[in-house]
């Protein structure tokens, strides 16, 4: 192979591995029942929210082994892809890109602490941290979404660490 040939020969992303988790992490975030049942809004803010709960939760998932935490670096890094593109998208300029992501991982890296916490305390630590990270609808009960919430992470930390990389998750 020539040494251009090399050059011009497309690279593999290391994210391509973490990707269908990244999406299967948004598909339960899109799940109805988080909106109709549990009362999340179905509004930008709360459709963020709830990918940031369930990201949180898989985040908290792979960083007890040691074989995940490389790849939960790559899934955060496409949580960032996509809500720049998703920036762009809505008309943030890029100047002003930067500034949001910031604000977007200050906002996940707050989540993760107090969904981390929140599990370990029990079910009413985890329905005051939805109250505070989570945009419900009017009627939306913080307690429906955190029994779901800690119903999924119960079930994430019995499936093995190869089947969380090969999305097989919320099932």
């Amino acid at each position: 192979m020539s040494l251009l040939a090399k050059w011009l020969r497309p690279r593999s992303d290391p994210r391509d591995a973490v990707r269908p988790l990244w999406h299967r992490v948004v598909e339960i975030a899109r799940e109805k029942e988080w909106y109709r049942d549990c009362g999340v809004a179905d509004t930008v803010a709360g459709r963020f929210d709830a990918i940031t709960l369930i990201l949180a939760l898989v985040l908290i998932r792979m960083e007890r082994e040691e074989a995940l935490i490389e790849p939960s670096a790559r899934l955060t890094e496409l949580f960032v892809e996509d809500m720049d593109g998703q920036l762009r998208q809505g008309g943030i300029g890029d100047l002003m890109v930067g500034k949001h992501i910031g604000r977007l991982m200050s906002s996940l890296g707050g989540r993760l602490g107090a969904y981390r916490a929140a599990l370990d305390e029990g079910e009413e630590a985890t329905i005051a941290a939805v109250e505070r990270n989570v945009t419900l609808r009017e009627g939306g009960d913080p307690a429906l979404v955190a029994r779901r919430a800690r119903a999924f992470a119960a079930g994430l930390a019995l499936v093995p660490g190869h089947r969380v990389l090969a999305a097989e998750i919320g099932q």
